[in-house]
């Protein structure tokens, strides 16, 4: 079977390996696409870790960083009973450490990081389903101190975990979603979405404005620290951080929190399947573009030029 593998920073190579066979809780999966996670493509093609404490060695794991997905099923391990040959599945968790990743034309996944999907649904609208997840963990956090629903919610960055934000907080109820994003192009999609504001940073009209709830997709300190400075009651970070954050005195008083990231799980998956499935939430959306493998270093090209938010990647040839 074809394999993407980054054999050196910048570097990106097609090589073959035998179809793996899946151990008792596994199953094989035939890779329909894989949408690509930029802030992971972009790492390890620059020769960046994504976590300063992880080292970064190549040639990089196989497959990897490859785990957005979307496929059918070929094979279930003996141990696996909730899933079937033929069915169309999506993955929904990324453990890391894996000996092979999804950009390839088959991937061993363990049953219980699989769900069952449509088979009639584009592969487009549901590949990005593990991001949704990612982004649902931060909602159900929201939703647990009764931050969402009748509130006014600011986001920051409308990347691709920032536009599904969007989404989820018309979903769960919230009376104002407003968005902060530099890219032009991406404030007006965020606007397609369902955000009933959208600014520049810096714009004046932001100047004194102040909302219930905050959320932040970048990670970025200063980003951060304004959207603490401009939120009353709590402000969750989904974004990965880098930095250390100042949280001041005056935010010591006055409920206000300031909430980290929790952790993946199955509820909130399925949660975000709910979604897709009532037309509430759309990830084709965010698919700008498709390639191949062949054309995989181009479309990586266009995540960091920031003309396109998510690639969809096929291991053979990408249909129309």
């Amino acid at each position: 079977m074809r394999v993407l593998q980054h054999s050196s920073p910048g570097t990106v190579s097609i090589i073959e390996m035998p179809v793996p066979e899946p151990e008792p809780d596994e199953v094989l999966v035939r890779v329909e696409a894989v949408s690509t996670c930029p802030q992971w493509d972009l790492h390890i093609i620059s020769g960046v870790p994504m976590f300063a404490d992880r080292p970064l060695e190549y040639p990089y794991v196989p497959g990897e960083p490859g785990h957005e997905f979307a496929g059918v099923v070929e094979q279930v391990g003996s141990a696996v009973g909730q899933l079937h040959d033929g069915q169309r599945v999506v993955a929904w968790r990324d453990p890391g450490g894996r000996r092979q990743g999804a950009y390839a034309e088959f991937v061993c996944v363990k049953g219980d990081h699989l769900l069952p999907i449509p088979a009639d649904i584009p592969i487009e609208s549901i590949a990005p389903l593990e991001l949704a997840m990612c982004v649902q963990v931060s909602f159900d956090q929201l939703e647990d101190v009764s931050a969402l629903r009748d509130k006014s919610i600011a986001i920051t960055g409308l990347g691709p975990a920032g536009l599904i934000a969007v989404q989820m907080a018309n979903a769960y109820g919230a009376r104002n979603v407003v968005a902060i994003e530099p890219e032009a192009d991406r404030r007006a999609l965020g606007r397609t979405l369902g955000a009933n504001e959208v600014f520049a940073p810096g714009d004046p009209e932001l100047a004194d404005r102040q909302f219930d709830t905050g959320l932040d997709t970048t990670g970025l300190k200063p980003v951060i620290e304004d959207l603490m400075a401009r939120t009353r009651s709590t402000v969750a970070i989904f974004g990965v951080l880098r930095e250390r954050i100042e949280f001041g005195p005056e935010k010591w008083w006055g409920n206000f929190r300031l909430m980290g990231y929790g952790e993946h799980n199955k509820h909130a998956a399925v949660r975000a399947l709910d979604l897709v499935k009532q037309g509430k939430l759309d990830l084709g959306s965010l698919v700008s573009s498709r390639c191949t493998f062949e054309t995989y270093v181009a479309g990586i090209e266009d995540l960091r030029n920031k003309t396109a938010i998510k690639v969809l990647v096929f291991p053979g040839e990408s249909p129309e």
